[in-house]
């Protein structure tokens, strides 16, 4: 029995901490909201009685009196607006957490329903993303992304592609167990990003337009007509509002339009890349600042606090510097301030320059600070699952490539109050687990079960298990392979060409653990037989080791053939009448009854007498 590294327990259920935190976050947002509402109808009143007061006082002739009624009224409106502002962010923050909380216990219960299946990540071609549910509907994604950005999605759905190695797992664990246990700070991290609509949209076009060539690379000229131009303008309007030609004004004004017409489609692409990034800015601006205000004890989460503040001020001031230079692009959206702007104050060209500039100072560093967003966001989706399913075990690691040894392991996606966990264990290469059973008895759900909990483990995260002990290993599965219309491959030959990826990997010396379900199921039965018995005497040979379900009890002969190589493991069934019961208990030995005779006969065909 492995040594459990388990979960420490909690006095309360993760469930009635959500429960209460939906009930808090409900109230306090009924309080704000009703706060909202007053500051709205204060906003009004201010800008009535300021358009009240100056009309009343401009009627008697008090034109001082007026000018300045209406100076006072408009700073009071903007103070009420910026009011307003904070409250209603305080408001939409209390909504978004209420949110957090329903869909915590959404996935308490199995829902997933509106979670993101990653259908980006899906690839049949992938050694076993596909068999095991890692992407898709009901999907180990969907129970463990609670990344807001796309990198940080992007990030996890990595590590549920490929395996850490074990000096990242000891990086990993210790700080996916630090930010389990702060509930509220990682829901509040989620919160503070999904204020902003577009959060989620993809950086690396905006980053990789950041490292193009500078507009103002070979156009010094343009840079040179900046502090020229615009007041050369202005004093000309004033001198045209005071009688002198109208002239002075318009020889500027002109060349300032000629310079935006010339420059149109430049401006357009600085805007259009600026204004798809500023949702995104001002989150990671948010979440940035969100770290580095956290003491971190875990290695990993300081190294990673210690990236945003290595450059003098925080990373999320350079970025609020940068949502702040994206946002002034934004005034082209009215198009009449967007015409006065630009053709009398070359507004986008003075931006344009300041965006360049911070390209200077700090372009480099700007994907640093978006992957530490990423990496933290990674280990919050798996901290959350840890925190969230206090009775799950974080795995013991070993060096001693292809180790499973588990207790209690039971499959993460299967949330029914009856579900069943079997204890299984495999050490070192050459090994084959043969899996006999009934139909419908549990053999394919235990690969599963075996291979979705590994992913876990190798990703960082807690296992559904009481125990685990784990080391080096690369999964492959073949679960579901199908005939291909579009490359006219018959279901026989696809699950071949599967295969032939299994040996590649092994051949190439990487310590694989594989997972076949009912292998060569497209031939007759002798052929079938066969071609099992070889493949698993070849993979003996080789630094892999795993499990194959079959049907075929005499490849159940190899345990004689590799003692201590080959495992012979079922399911099996119980008929009472017409009812047949499973107990989905892995048991050692072959199975003892198939019932397929028993099935069809319940579905009405009718089988021919012996």
């Amino acid at each position: 029995m492995p040594v459990a590294n388990s979960i420490r327990p909690l006095q309360i259920e993760p469930q009635d901490i959500f429960t209460d935190n939906l009930a808090t976050y409900a109230a306090e947002e009924q309080h704000f909201a009703g706060r909202h509402s007053l500051l709205g109808w204060l906003r009004v009143a201010v800008f009535l009685a300021g358009a009240g007061g100056a009309w009343w006082l401009f009627r008697r002739d008090e034109n001082l009196a007026a000018f300045g009624w209406l100076a006072v009224s408009y700073a009071v409106f903007v103070l009420v607006m910026r009011w307003h502002g904070r409250v209603g962010y305080q408001l939409r923050q209390r909504q978004l957490l209420r949110l957090i909380n329903q869909e915590e216990l959404a996935r308490l219960a199995g829902q997933f329903a509106g979670f993101d299946e990653g259908p980006r990540y899906q690839n049949p071609a992938h050694p076993y993303t596909a068999d095991l549910d890692v992407f898709g509907p009901h999907s180990l994604f969907q129970l463990l992304s609670r990344a807001t950005s796309r990198l940080g999605q992007d990030r996890l759905a990595a590590w549920l592609q490929a395996p850490a190695t074990v000096a990242e797992l000891e990086q990993r664990q210790p700080a996916v167990a630090e930010l389990a246990a702060d509930v509220a700070w990682r829901q509040h991290w989620q919160a503070r990003a999904r204020q902003f609509p577009k959060q989620s949209d993809d950086p690396r076009p905006f980053l990789a337009w950041m490292h193009a060539p500078d507009f103002y690379q070979g156009r010094g000229w343009v840079l040179a007509l900046l502090p020229v131009l615009p007041p050369l303008a202005i004093l000309g309007i004033a001198a045209w509002l005071t009688g002198s030609s109208g002239w002075l004004a318009a020889g500027p004004v002109l060349l300032m339009y000629a310079v935006n017409y010339r420059f149109r489609q430049e401006r357009d692409t600085v805007f259009e890349r600026c204004m798809d990034m500023y949702d995104v800015l001002r989150a990671y601006r948010d979440q940035l600042r969100h770290l580095e205000q956290r003491a971190c004890a875990a290695p990993r989460l300081a190294e990673l606090r210690q990236v945003l503040l290595a450059h003098g001020a925080p990373a999320s001031a350079y970025v609020g510097r940068l949502a702040g230079i994206a946002q002034n692009f934004s005034l082209r959206w009215s198009t009449l301030a967007g015409f006065f702007a630009n053709n009398l104050l070359l507004w986008d060209f003075f931006w344009m320059w300041r965006l360049e500039r911070w390209k200077r100072q700090l372009g480099g560093r700007l994907e640093p600070w978006l992957e530490v967003v990423a990496e933290v966001e990674a280990l919050g989706s798996l901290a959350a699952v840890q925190y969230a399913n206090p009775a799950w075990a974080v795995p013991a690691l070993t060096e001693a490539p292809l180790t499973f040894v588990a207790a209690q392991l039971a499959h993460p996606l299967i949330f029914s109050p009856g579900r069943v966990a079997n204890d299984f264990a495999t050490e070192g290469p050459g090994r084959t687990g043969l899996v006999t059973g009934s139909n419908m008895s549990g053999k394919t759900t235990f690969l599963r079960t075996i291979g979705v909990n590994a992913v876990l483990a190798l990703a960082g995260g807690p296992v559904c298990a009481q125990a685990l002990r784990i080391g080096p290993l690369e999964l492959f599965t073949a679960m579901r392979t199908q005939d291909n219309l579009a490359e006219s491959t018959s279901s026989f030959y696809a699950e071949l060409k599967r295969l032939r990826q299994l040996l590649d990997l092994t051949a190439a010396g990487r310590p694989v653990f594989f997972l076949l379900d009912e292998i060569l199921k497209g031939t007759n039965s002798r052929d079938r037989h066969d071609g099992a018995r070889g493949l698993i005497r070849q993979l003996h040979r080789r630094p892999a080791s795993g499990l194959v379900s079959t049907h075929d009890l005499e490849l159940g002969d190899l345990a004689r053939e590799l003692p201590g190589f080959v495992t012979n493991y079922s399911f099996n069934s119980d008929i009472e009448g017409d009812e047949i019961r499973f107990d989905y208990r892995l048991t050692p030995g072959l199975c003892r009854e198939f019932n397929a005779s028993k099935l069809m006969e319940l579905m009405g065909i009718e089988l021919a007498k012996k």
